[in-house]
C-alpha cells in the first residue's frame, strides 16, 4: 500500500480527525469544554477550590495546586465499562492517564501565581474511539484557561499563571505506515503506538511510545515525532482560535 494512500476513514496518513471545541458544556464548573477528536468526545471541566492540599500547608509550600481526574463513562465504549467506584478502586489505566493529564497541565502553569487555590481538572469520556488521553489533555488546557480567566476577571488572582498552551496527539505504525491521530480501529492493530504531549511553543512535555509485540527503528521514531509535531501545531492553532472567540465573550 502506498504511504500516501487514504486510510479506512478517508484521511491521509498525516491528517487529524475533525477537531471541535464547545465551551460551557458544564455550567457549574469554573471553565468547561467538550472536545471532539472525530468520534472521541470528552467533557473537560476545570473547577477552582479556594484551598490547597493539607501536605502543602504542613510543608508551607507557597502557591496553589493542580490535580486531574479521568474517567470513561460506562456507556462510552462498545461494551459497558463498570464504574471504578463499583469495583472499589481505580484501575491502573485510569491512574496512569489522570497523572499524565495533571503532569501535562502543570508543565505550563506557574503554581505560585495561582494563589491559595486548587485547580481541579475533570475529564469524563462520553464516547471513546481512540485518543481519549490526548483529547483530554488538549481540552483540559482549554478548560483551565477559561477558569483562569474567571479568576482574573473577579480579582482572585493578579496574573495569568499559564505560561504556554499544551496539547497532545497519538501517532503509530500500522502495517509499517506512520499515521497521525489513530482511532480505535487503527490503534488496536498498530504495531507501534505513541502519545506525544507538547507545548504551543513546540517543547516536549512527555513522550509515551511502545511496540506491541514489535520493535521500531530510530528512523521510524523520527517519522512519528515529525507527524506528532505537525498535528500538535494544528491543535495549538485550533486552541488559539477557540480561545480568541471565547475570551472575547468573557470580556
Amino acid at each position: 500500500m502506498s504511504q500516501s494512500a487514504p486510510r479506512a476513514d478517508g484521511r491521509l496518513p498525516d491528517q487529524l480527525r475533525p477537531v471541535t471545541f464547545e465551551a460551557g458544556i458544564a455550567p457549574h464548573a469554573t471553565g468547561s469544554v467538550l472536545v471532539s477528536f472525530g468520534s472521541t468526545r470528552v467533557i473537560c471541566a476545570a473547577t477552582i477550590e479556594p484551598n490547597v492540599p493539607a501536605w502543602m500547608k504542613q510543608q508551607r509550600v507557597p502557591g496553589g495546586w493542580l490535580t486531574a481526574e479521568y474517567s470513561l463513562l460506562p456507556y462510552s465504549t462498545h461494551e459497558r465499562k463498570a464504574r471504578d467506584i463499583s469495583r472499589g478502586k481505580l484501575d491502573g489505566r485510569t491512574v496512569e492517564i489522570q497523572r499524565l493529564i495533571g503532569r501535562s497541565i502543570r508543565a505550563v502553569i506557574d503554581l505560585q501565581k495561582l494563589g491559595q487555590n486548587t485547580l481541579w481538572l475533570d475529564c469524563d469520556v462520553l464516547q471513546a474511539d481512540g485518543g481519549t488521553r490526548t483529547a483530554s489533555i488538549t481540552g483540559a488546557y482549554l478548560a483551565a484557561r477559561l477558569a483562569v480567566q474567571t479568576l482574573l476577571d473577579t480579582g482572585r488572582i493578579k496574573e495569568n499563571p499559564l505560561t504556554d498552551s499544551v496539547a497532545a496527539i497519538s501517532v503509530g505504525l500500522l502495517k509499517g505506515r506512520p499515521l497521525l491521530d489513530l482511532p480505535y480501529a487503527e490503534d488496536k492493530d498498530a504495531e507501534v503506538d505513541a502519545n506525544i504531549v507538547m507545548t504551543g511553543r513546540g517543547r516536549f512535555v512527555e513522550i509515551q511510545s511502545s511496540g506491541e509485540e514489535a520493535t521500531f527503528t530510530g528512523d521510524e521514531f523520527t517519522q512519528l515525532l515529525a507527524l506528532a509535531q505537525k498535528g500538535i501545531r494544528e491543535l495549538a492553532a485550533a486552541q488559539t482560535a477557540f480561545l480568541s472567540r471565547e475570551l472575547l465573550k468573557l470580556g
